[in-house]
């Protein structure tokens, strides 16, 4: 099969698509076959050598919309043909998503959404699985203020949909000419790139990683949620300050997957690329602007 691999690290010039033999699921595992599959800034990462791996193959890719190909021993609860979205786990693999087959753990597949294609399907797992496992730990009640930065790209404006659909009040915190794109995803309020919220907030989740300045937006023993292990602020002022670090969990996945179906939950895809592009596509990854998924798609 064809699958998107760096042997290098460095730019998206890195990212070969190569003939690799097709991976078989083992016992607890499914093979998708890809349909489309999101890019996402932890893909940039690997292929910058971020989480390390110098001198093998790295496969790319974490998010898969496809159908189940071949279920392994003891899987029960999927057959092959059923649609599917999923999260395949992990910095430094031999094979990602960005191929024409991937396995994955069953317990980390959903069914996809119906009313949306794979490619845009795609777009859900990492930024979805990541907005809600953010916002669970915030630990905020309805009526609750929340800030979301960078809450027009793909987390954000997934958390800020969420947040307002749990009855939080929500802030968004984006670029100048997003305020029209963040105020119809729910926020209520909207503070431009720089600028400072009028008031503080219960709870800030900091997607655009501004760390210490998001921070202070914060009251007195409010709370901070920060996506990037490692890279949250020190606590201060009784604010409690916590790392979400997403994992694949399907029955999540299927918890959102529904909410896309009931309209309650919109993706947005930005650009598409055949699996053959996929170094064209790491290079829209890394172009600034970027409102919604790259998406790979595989025929």
């Amino acid at each position: 099969m064809r699958a998107a691999v760096v042997d290098g690290f460095g730019g998206p010039e890195q990212v070969r698509v190569a003939e690799v033999e097709a991976p078989r699921p083992a016992a607890g595992q499914v093979r998708v076959r890809v349909r489309a599959a999101g890019l996402n800034p932890v893909d940039g990462a690997v292929r910058a050598g971020v989480f390390g791996g110098a001198g093998q193959r790295i496969g790319l890719g974490w998010d898969v919309a496809g159908e189940i190909d071949e279920v392994g021993p003891g899987v029960e609860e999927w057959t092959p043909g059923r649609r599917v979205v999923g999260l395949h786990y992990g910095t430094v693999k031999p094979l990602g998503t960005h191929a024409e087959y991937a396995v994955l753990d069953a317990s980390a597949v959903a069914p996809a959404p119906e009313s949306v294609d794979a490619t845009v399907a795609a777009a859900l797992p990492l930024s979805g699985l990541t907005a809600a496992r953010a916002l669970a730990l915030l630990g905020l009640a309805p009526g609750d203020s929340v800030l979301i930065t960078g809450a027009a790209g793909s987390v954000g404006g997934i958390a800020v949909q969420l947040a307002a659909r749990a009855g939080l009040t929500v802030t968004a915190l984006a670029g100048e000419g997003d305020e029209e794109l963040v105020r119809s995803l729910g926020a209520k309020e909207f503070v431009p790139r720089g600028s400072v919220p009028a008031e503080p907030v219960d709870g800030v989740l900091d997607a655009a990683v501004l760390g210490a300045a998001a921070l202070g937006f914060v009251r007195d023993g409010g709370a901070y949620v920060g996506l990037i292990p490692g890279a949250a602020p020190a606590a201060e002022r009784g604010v409690r300050v916590a790392e979400q670090e997403v994992a694949a969990d399907g029955a999540e996945l299927a918890r959102l997957a529904a909410l896309v179906d009931s309209g309650a939950l919109t993706l947005r895809v930005a650009r598409t690329f055949g699996l053959a592009e996929a170094a064209e596509a790491h290079a829209a990854l890394a172009a600034p602007g970027t409102r919604g998924r790259v998406v790979l798609t595989v025929s």
